[in-house]
């Protein structure tokens, strides 16, 4: 590409007849000149601004792609936690139903042992009340007796 040093510093061949007015072929050349380098600094900023832009880019692209492995991992560790969370929870309600399930046969065998104790108590309240009431005969029987002396 030519850059606008070679277009002013570009010469043409004399001749003597017909040729073009040396003056209009300089002037033109400065016009194109001041022309060309204004469009070469233009072209020279457009492309640092798009190795600017590339490099941006380039920087967005890996922020881009840790978030995505950022946000792929904490999904993975969410799932982790609910996954843990439910073991959790299970081995609760079983512990829970174990110790319901060991309550409930330590109370039926209090109720059984409560039962039992009731029904000996019965038992020896029937035994006194035997007791007494063959006490009572016994001492009816005594009254009786001494009334028919």
């Amino acid at each position: 590409m030519l850059t606008p040093l070679d277009i002013e510093n570009k010469k043409f061949s004399k001749q003597m007849m017909n040729g073009y007015s040396i003056d209009e072929v300089d002037d033109f050349l400065d016009e194109l000149t001041i022309d060309y380098e204004k469009i070469y600094k233009e072209l020279q900023e457009a492309k640092t601004k798009v190795e600017e832009l590339d490099k941006n880019l380039e920087h967005y692209r890996n922020i881009e792609e840790t978030l995505q492995s950022t946000l792929v991992m904490a999904q993975s560790t969410a799932e982790e936690v609910k996954k843990v969370a439910r073991q959790q929870a299970d081995q609760i309600i079983a512990d829970a139903q174990g110790n319901a399930h060991q309550s409930v046969i330590d109370l039926n065998q209090e109720i059984t042992l409560k039962k039992k104790e009731m029904d000996d108590i019965k038992k020896q309240l029937d035994i006194y009340k035997a007791k007494m009431e063959a006490l009572l005969i016994s001492q009816l029987e005594l009254l009786k007796d001494i009334n028919e002396e």
